[in-house]
């Protein structure tokens, strides 16, 4: 008997990528039917906006490289946008049914998670922490230290 093993590889192989191609042609033709705003390539995502609230999920939807939504499509949405669409590009077709076993939380889906939970607007945005102010708004002494 022969040692050899068939192996089919399904993430990031030639079959992920065939089912990411189509999920893109799938998204592309979903948007150029219902998309009633602008169409643009940004962020290497085709964007297609002006879309109904009914033809997506949520405040958007990445099929394959396509991004369908109505209008959020601000750069950091669009950056969460971006590792959903490397996801698609990695799980092929099993990337919708790994979704869904994921979960519609997104605080637990770990496909969100690693897209980023704030960019995606499922947390509040953090504010950058502050410079401390000075005490005193008035002129500064400075005073040298004896014996310089």
């Amino acid at each position: 008997m022969s040692d050899r093993t068939l192996r089919i590889r399904l993430t990031d192989s030639p079959i992920s990528r065939a089912g990411y191609w189509y999920a893109t042609a799938v998204g592309f033709v979903w948007g150029l039917i219902w998309s009633t705003g602008p169409v643009r390539r940004r962020h290497g995502l085709i964007v297609f906006t002006g879309m109904p609230k009914w033809t997506f999920g949520r405040g958007g939807s990445c099929v394959g490289g396509c991004y369908l939504t109505d209008r959020n499509d601000g750069d950091r949405v669009l950056g969460h946008e971006v590792v959903h669409k490397a996801q698609w590009e990695k799980y092929g077709m099993l990337f919708p049914l790994l979704y869904l076993v994921a979960g519609r939380n997104p605080l637990r889906n770990r496909f969100e998670i690693e897209a980023g939970l704030e960019a995606g607007g499922y947390l509040p945005r953090r504010r950058p922490a502050r410079a401390p102010r000075a005490a005193a708004s008035g002129p500064v002494e400075v005073v040298a230290p004896e014996g310089a």
